[in-house]
């Protein structure tokens, strides 16, 4: 894996962060986790998403696959851009669990929200400001304070 720009860095530590107090304000039974935990999408392809919200039971210290990922969020990079919104779309939302799939851009305040319906289909959103509704699992993030610095 290549090293990663300190923008790229800054920004998934914000989401994370972002989504780990909107988890404790609202008292939800999951988790967010930074890069390093899997998602596996089958027997062949396994994924690393820049951050996690697993919910449920709180995984294991030795665990190093999200069981019941709700949130998946990617922080695009130049060497990433086609990959994640192209097959990791399709792939994440093969994850039965999987509802919500955020894609982040550095370069500009925006965030692309992939959302599983209740049909079954995926509905997308391009979000410039505001609240990031993430139902479920029941939260929400606001967008400046994800990009405020």
């Amino acid at each position: 894996m290549a090293p990663e720009r300190a923008a790229h860095n800054r920004l998934k530590a914000a989401v994370w962060l972002a989504l780990r107090e909107a988890i404790r304000a609202a008292g939800a039974p999951c988790e967010a986790l930074t890069d390093g935990i899997t998602v596996e999408i089958d027997d062949d392809t396994d994924y690393e998403p820049d951050a996690i919200v697993n919910c449920g039971p709180r995984m294991p210290d030795e665990a190093v696959t999200a069981p019941n990922p709700v949130i998946v969020v990617e922080v695009l990079s130049p060497s990433s851009r086609s990959v994640d919104a192209g097959a990791k779309l399709a792939d994440y939302f093969r994850v039965p669990s999987i509802q919500h799939y955020l894609i982040l851009r550095t370069g500009r305040r925006e965030v692309i929200h992939h959302r599983r319906r209740e049909d079954g289909g995926i509905e997308t959103r391009t979000i410039t400001e505001g609240p990031i509704e993430l139902a479920p699992p029941g939260i929400a993030i606001i967008i400046e304070g994800v990009y405020a610095g």
